[in-house]
């Protein structure tokens, strides 16, 4: 063979294939363009990091109570002393978080984000039930990962009763600071929290979805609403029927996709501790002042004995009227104020004990 005709079937040999525009040669792959790293992205941890936390929720005549202590723990370290763990969804909804918080705060802001664009499309907001299957379901196909959260919904349903000139509870408590500071131009700006999406109530036609609310222990009844005529969205959201009953309502929902509804919740490393102040003395003709009280030393006690809760209490309530924050405690006043109180009852009892003394003594002079 001519020394050309080799030349050009090694030149032919060594030229790579032409291929058509947009597709890779056969012997370029993705995972060569993109090459997998080295390690694994989800590495075991070498040793298991102790997390606690106590955070609880009950339903009352006045509405529902959800507290939590302000303590994130990592093993033996307390990493912050004053974290938040009551996160609002919307102007009806709260969460307490108990898990990675990390997680917690992911999902909460994805599941405020979903109630938002419902609210705007369909003009009404979603039940407490129906904001607890759709967060169960977003947390479905993660089960079995290291994804942690457990989340208890503390809500309230059926229509707006705000106050008479239109405002939600968020509202009343952002013009009353305002008010305290001088600055009128906060009454007509849209209350914006940290770590949530909540806007200011868009006008509600009265429709909300169907779900049936029981007070019995843990059964997750919830029923989504259906449309006869789904030919658009104001005709949809116009033939769905109106909520049977409003009222307070309360969820907990886990990341392995666990859906729960009751009357009291408590989830964390303080729980038990809480359940044992809780169980007793909660019910439904609660007042509200017995109801914040009784919620703050449930607190107060699971953190006395829990190494991982600790350090302040946040309270939130909920009404017709929304959602409102009650001013944040630190527990070592309350742990103060118990030890002053056992001192003013010792003082008491001491003084009692002389006085008989006293008395007896004077009778048996008497006698004597």
């Amino acid at each position: 063979m001519p020394t050309a005709m080799r030349a050009l079937l090694s030149l032919a040999k060594s030229t790579p294939a032409v291929t058509p525009r947009g597709r890779f040669p056969n012997q370029t792959t993705i995972s060569t363009l993109f090459p997998s790293p080295s390690v694994s992205p989800s590495i075991p941890l070498p040793f298991p990091l102790g997390h606690g936390t106590t955070t609880l929720g009950f339903v009352f005549q006045g509405g529902v109570i959800a507290a939590a202590d302000s303590r994130s723990s990592c093993s033996g370290l307390v990493a912050c002393p004053a974290s938040q763990k009551i996160l609002p969804v919307h102007s009806h909804l709260v969460g307490t978080t108990s898990g990675t918080s990390a997680d917690c705060a992911l999902w909460k802001r994805v599941l405020a984000r979903e109630l938002r664009l419902y609210q705007l499309r369909h003009r009404r907001r979603l039940s407490t039930g129906g904001a607890a299957k759709l967060l169960s379901h977003m947390l479905h196909p993660f089960k079995g990962t290291e994804l942690c959260v457990a989340a208890t919904l503390c809500g309230w349903d059926g229509e707006e009763e705000g106050s008479p000139d239109g405002r939600t509870g968020m509202d009343e408590e952002r013009v009353t600071r305002a008010e305290k500071h001088g600055n009128a131009r906060e009454r007509t700006q849209p209350s914006v929290k940290s770590g949530s999406t909540s806007q200011p109530t868009v006008a509600s036609d009265g429709n909300s979805e169907s779900v049936k609310i029981s007070h019995a222990r843990c059964q997750p009844i919830g029923k989504s609403a259906t449309s006869d005529q789904p030919t658009g969205r104001d005709t949809a959201s116009s033939t769905l029927p109106a909520s049977k009953q409003s009222g307070p309502s309360l969820y907990y929902v886990c990341s392995d996709g666990l859906r729960l509804q009751g009357a009291l919740f408590s989830v964390g490393s303080g729980s038990p501790y809480a359940y044992s102040v809780l169980d007793g003395r909660v019910h439904w003709a609660l007042g509200v002042d017995e109801a914040v009280s009784l919620a703050r030393e449930a607190v107060y006690r699971a953190t006395h004995r829990d190494a991982y809760s600790g350090n302040n209490v946040d309270l939130y309530h909920v009404t017709a009227k929304g959602w409102r924050r009650r001013p944040r405690e630190d527990l070592k006043e309350e742990y103060y104020r118990e030890k002053e109180e056992e001192r003013r009852r010792k003082e008491r009892g001491r003084r009692e004990d002389e006085h008989k003394v006293g008395h007896v003594e004077e009778m048996l002079k008497m006698t004597g």
